[in-house]
């Protein structure tokens, strides 16, 4: 669901930065042959990602949720000379994708890919991270925060996707509806947590901002 019509989308990715040739031709082509394509971040959300990322200027980066790989190359943008992204993906299916796009965008040497269970993959990673994106599947939300919110540096941002749910959680939860069941107590967290401050931003299903105090 949007909270605006489809119009103002369009509008607003028109007045913002356009999408690099290379996203474009990954979006087209996640569309073209990869499963429910509405997952990627798109040219909009991609740009914030890519400004956000730009003005930390992060050293090491954190993300749990590859897919295509869209929303890993909007965050490479910014990256501080010689610094890193670790990106973790279950769906072995994806990682040829993913490779073509990381090579021909130039900045692979600083992507590494962990194939597997973000939970079980997240204790083998060292060191705190500048910038954190949680867009993996929604019914881990909370845990992926309390296995990552140490994992995050004091002024660190944590960005996490998907928590409107189609405005599902504006909604009674359905009974066995564990992703949405899951996001709202996520949102009460971020909302109330006292080691960061949040924003959650209506724009596409709904991304919250964190900054660690």
């Amino acid at each position: 669901m949007n909270h605006f019509s489809d119009r103002f989308f369009e509008y607003a990715a028109q007045h913002s930065s356009p999408e690099p040739k290379l996203l474009a031709q990954l979006r087209r082509e996640t569309h073209q042959k990869v499963l429910q394509p509405r997952m990627l971040s798109g040219p909009l959300q991609g740009r914030l990602l890519s400004l956000l990322s730009k003005i930390i200027q992060p050293k090491r980066i954190l993300e749990l949720g590859t897919f295509t790989g869209y929303a890993t190359l909007c965050l490479a943008e910014g990256l501080a000379p010689n610094g890193e992204i670790h990106t973790i993906d279950k769906n072995e299916e994806l990682v040829d994708f993913q490779k073509k796009y990381f090579e021909a965008s130039g900045v692979d040497q600083h992507i590494h890919s962990y194939l597997g269970e973000a939970l079980r993959i997240l204790p083998r990673i060292s060191g705190t991270f500048d910038l954190i994106f949680i867009d993996a599947d929604k019914s881990n939300t909370v845990n992926y925060f309390n296995a990552c919110i140490d994992k995050l540096r004091k002024g660190g941002l944590l960005l996490t996707d998907n928590v409107l749910w189609s405005g599902k959680v504006l909604e009674k939860t359905e009974l066995g509806d564990k992703e949405t069941a899951v996001l709202k107590d996520f949102n009460a967290l971020a909302a109330s947590d006292p080691r960061i401050e949040t924003v959650l931003l209506p724009l596409r299903d709904g991304l919250t901002l964190s900054r660690k105090i």
